[in-house]
């Protein structure tokens, strides 16, 4: 069981105006009653508390209510990772191209993104009633906050485009309903978040659950990726490798569960669990439940030992596709018979021929019994992905150079992996690099929620999507529309401000 500090589930309730109350250490304790908001707003305790309640609006409102990178195989199920049984939150429709504003993943994710805003906008709204906390300290615990609605508007902004913008809680049901501010406009308060973030959090190694520069950073990156601010994204990312507080693990598997995950280096940002009252159950649900699967074309995407795609390696042999692979392939895929107690085996239940490895324990039962001991921390941010960005950003600002296969080579060649370095006669363009450095960020990232985005924000998603075929024979489904999702039709009939985007 991990000994860092972890958050523990605690609930802001918008509505009711309540908090849980916690002790003095918050992320390591348990919420122990509540108290209204008019006792509230006292104390460094009751910041603490109500910074505890924003933390934990990234764990989502359940099973459906996830925002984009905490529950990646999920969302990567709308993407040529992975393969969502039963039709769960509507994802297998939805990778078939049926998206309406009924769909169940579209209202849940709209509206777990609006309850964390609203959280966060109602601890700035509050916190400087505290008087007896000194200002250097409460503008950190802002900058925090401010970190975690940026986060939640730029899952808004990369799902449905422009979006209603609350910088401040509405003083009443009236005044929230309003129009949707463009993405630019969105955009643009992201960025200002974000840097407010950067010029306050400490430039420390992430350790104990707290957002720090480096985080905020990390997540500038992609903002600036989505915008496709190439020099300024390379910039910030060169930052972050130049400062030394961060670094790839040299352990692949046990970074994404308990043993892994204690001050390591490489995690920049992540969602945190602690068993048994906060579990994350994630491992539980896609394995034991039955949830997710993976596509045959992201197995076939890893390369051979030798550093060869599958199409050109003579170590490939189509008879046995699970031998000389890349070593992430035997870190993200299981291979026929690797059984482990209480998980499906290849041969029980296995409905698109490829079985998932990444984010589970094999020596925790996957069995209900086991399931709430499930509580190792889902990652939202990492080293390596920052050093890709690099490699993405660089090479579409200037094309590549040293530094571009540098950072791709380091990602390649941590202990563990070694995969060979690239070729640099046969990867020497900007377009054939760009190429490789996509296909990288998937063998490298799948299953960790950022596939779909990526081909989304590649503006490949709807020529790329309709090529993958699916488990039962059929084509996924992509077309343009699907770039932004509809708006949920439950928040359109509240707010008659708000108008459906195109094609719904």
């Amino acid at each position: 069981m991990k000994i860092n500090n972890v958050i523990k589930a605690t609930r802001v309730i918008f509505i009711s105006l309540l908090f849980f109350s916690c002790q003095k250490d918050f992320l390591n304790k348990n919420p122990l009653d509540k108290v209204s908001s008019g006792t509230f707003w006292k104390s460094d305790a009751d910041l603490q508390m109500a910074l505890a309640g924003c933390y934990d609006r990234l764990k989502g409102d359940g099973w459906g209510g996830f925002p984009n990178n905490y529950q990646g195989g999920y969302m990567d199920g709308l993407s040529d990772v992975a393969y969502v049984y039963w039709s769960l939150f509507s994802i297998s429709d939805m990778s078939r191209g049926n998206i309406t504003p009924s769909s169940d993943l579209v209202g849940n994710y709209y509206r777990c993104c609006y309850r964390a805003i609203s959280s966060c906008n109602y601890f700035l709204d509050h916190i400087d009633k505290v008087t007896t906390v000194a200002d250097a300290k409460k503008n950190i615990y802002k900058g925090e906050v401010r970190f975690i609605r940026a986060l939640y508007y730029f899952n808004l902004v990369t799902t449905f485009g422009g979006v209603p913008l609350y910088k401040t809680l509405p003083v009443d049901a009236a005044s929230s309903k309003i129009a949707k501010s463009t993405a630019a406009e969105v955009f643009a308060f992201i960025t200002e978040d974000l840097d407010n973030a950067i010029s306050v959090l400490p430039d420390i190694p992430y350790t104990d659950g707290h957002a720090v520069k480096g985080s905020v950073m990390g997540i500038k990156i992609r903002v600036l990726l989505t915008q496709e601010k190439w020099t300024e994204a390379a910039t910030l990312a060169q930052q972050i490798m130049s400062s030394g507080k961060f670094s790839l693990y040299n352990d692949y598997p046990s970074m994404f569960v308990n043993k892994g995950q204690v001050n390591n280096p490489e995690i920049m940002f992540s969602c945190r669990y602690l068993s048994p009252d906060a579990s994350g159950v994630y491992g539980y649900n896609i394995e034991y439940s039955a949830h997710i699967f993976l596509r045959q074309s992201f197995r076939d995407a890893f390369e051979c030992t030798d550093g060869k795609a599958i199409s050109e390696s003579p170590l490939y042999n189509a008879a046995n596709p699970y031998v000389n692979r890349d070593p992430r392939f035997y870190y993200t895929i299981r291979q026929p018979g690797q059984d482990w107690p209480g998980f499906y085996s290849y041969n029980t239940f296995n409905p698109s021929g490829v079985l998932n490895r990444k984010y589970l324990d094999p020596t925790i039962s996957g069995d209900y019994s086991n399931a709430f001991l499930d509580d190792w921390d889902f990652i939202i941010l990492r080293y390596a992905d920052v050093l890709l960005m690099y490699a993405e950003a660089k090479n579409e600002a200037s094309g590549p150079d040293a530094s571009v296969y540098a950072a791709i080579n380091q990602v390649r060649s941590r202990p563990g992996v070694n995969m060979p370095l690239v070729d640099q006669s046969k990867y020497n363009n900007q377009s054939s690099v760009r190429d490789y450095i996509r296909h990288e960020r998937e063998v490298e990232l799948g299953v960790e929620g950022v596939r779909y985005y990526d081909l989304k924000r590649w503006k490949i998603a709807d020529t790329f999507l309709p090529t993958i075929k699916d488990a039962d024979g059929n084509f996924l489904v992509f077309t343009q529309k699907q770039y932004l999702w509809p708006f949920p039709q439950s928040d359109l009939d509240a707010n008659p401000q708000l108008v459906q985007n195109p094609g719904y």
